[in-house]
């Protein structure tokens, strides 16, 4: 087994769902932004009021906990509002893959259950209702559309209609639905890349979330303050919880990027004073190759986090001298475990940042084993398996994928 980081924040002293997030996060980081967007800025000590504004409307609905609600849109504030609604709600989360085809989002909508989703109208000249209509399954009961008008059914609710809706349930009602869910309640439904088949459902639980996260704070060093453009997307581990919800647990201020393009982002470091942009090694690596670079102010940059493709020490490197990363580090982890697993000491060599993927997060156990379920001795190529407290509750209504993912050991299995 390899050594755990063990950084974590006294489990006391950590709220334990995504409600007991916002509105400890209102109190202790009250008058800093929270989300800025746009010439827009949200207070931390706003942020509950707001949130509570998308429960409300959730419930006018009838969503009850433990329903599903999907998000089909780029980054934006309004996508973190609403998912944050959603889990105070006690429903679940349900990001939907932007590059999705209608009948591949129909999919997702149909077997998770979905009864409501808000979608972006246009994204990228690709029109999302017209995509979903020809195949909208009749569990869907409501578009809610964040941005420009219905489709023309009675259902279906522009943003102002839905919120408006929220206004007929109480204030103290909707604070006492999100008060109510535990953290061993289903969190979020992420659904896996299906390289294999159609993509499965995965279950992660409020509490393993927000723990698992914490531990990643930690070991990045985030604090009040930083500023996080988040250029990796929402539907994505990477985008979200390692994104957006990193900040609520750290305190840093989220701005949102739908579209990563070079020159933009050079343009949004210097002018809005980024301190934090983790992404795939390409994103550092368009960046050291561009025009930009030596005539742009960078001195704002602080931390790094990369991963999902093998890199070299140079990069490390050159990341630290002329991008001006003080901290780089590389993580490693997977839907099935909540996104992260194992995550390197930023003060490791660039050899060891390159050539690894760190050391296992506190309460979590890495083995190598061989096709027959033994574990390996160090240096032996094998099967990763992780066990510990982020492992998924299982594949969405698959009981048979589950067993086959995680043994009888509770290991999980990563293939």
């Amino acid at each position: 087994m390899n050594q755990s980081l063990n950084l974590a924040l006294p489990p006391s002293a950590a709220p334990t769902t995504l409600a007991q997030l916002v509105f400890s996060s209102a109190e202790r980081f009250a008058g800093r932004i929270a989300i800025e967007e746009n010439g827009r800025y949200i207070d931390y000590a706003e942020l509950p009021e707001r949130i509570m504004g998308f429960a409300r409307g959730l419930m006018a609905l009838g969503i009850q906990a433990g329903d599903r609600v999907g998000i089909w849109a780029p980054n934006s504030g309004d996508w973190i509002l609403t998912a944050l609604g959603i889990q105070c709600a006690g429903a679940v989360l349900v990001p939907i893959n932007t590059r999705m085809k209608g009948v591949e989002a129909a999919d997702v909508l149909e077997r998770s259950g979905c009864r409501v989703l808000f979608v972006q109208q246009r994204f990228l000249d690709v029109d999302y209702p017209a995509l979903l209509a020809p195949h909208r399954p009749a569990s869907l009961e409501h578009l809610v559309m964040l941005d420009g008008d219905t489709t023309g059914l009675s259902s279906d609710l522009t943003l102002a209609q839905f919120l408006r809706g929220g206004a007929t349930i109480d204030t103290d009602s909707a604070k006492r639905r999100a008060l109510a869910v535990g953290p061993e309640a289903m969190c979020d439904l992420l659904f896996t890349s299906g390289t294999t088949g159609k993509p499965k459902g995965v279950m992660s639980g409020h509490g393993q979330n927000l723990r698992a996260f914490t531990e990643y704070v930690k070991v990045i060093g985030l604090v009040p303050g930083d500023r996080y453009l988040i250029v990796n997307p929402f539907f994505h581990a990477f985008g979200y919880k390692a994104g957006w919800l990193t900040c609520l647990i750290g305190g840093a201020t989220i701005l949102p990027h739908a579209v990563f393009e070079a020159e933009q982002v050079f343009q949004r470091i210097a002018r809005e004073r980024i301190s934090v942009l983790p992404g795939a090694p390409t994103l550092y690596l368009s960046l050291l190759a561009h025009p930009l670079l030596k005539q742009t102010d960078l001195s704002s940059l602080r931390i790094a986090v990369t991963g999902s493709a093998s890199i070299p020490p140079s990069l490390i490197e050159r990341m630290r001298n002329e991008l001006g990363f003080a901290v780089v580090t590389t993580a490693y982890g997977l839907t099935e475990c909540g996104g992260l697993a194992t995550i390197c000491d930023p003060r490791d060599s660039a050899q060891v940042i390159a050539g690894t993927s760190g050391r296992p997060i506190a309460g979590t156990e890495v083995s190598i084993r061989d096709p027959h379920n033994q574990a390996l001795s160090a240096g032996q190529t094998g099967e990763i398996c992780l066990r510990g407290f982020h492992i998924m509750q299982g594949y969405f209504q698959n009981p048979e994928a589950t067993r086959e993912a995680i043994d009888a050991e509770g290991w999980l299995h990563t293939g």
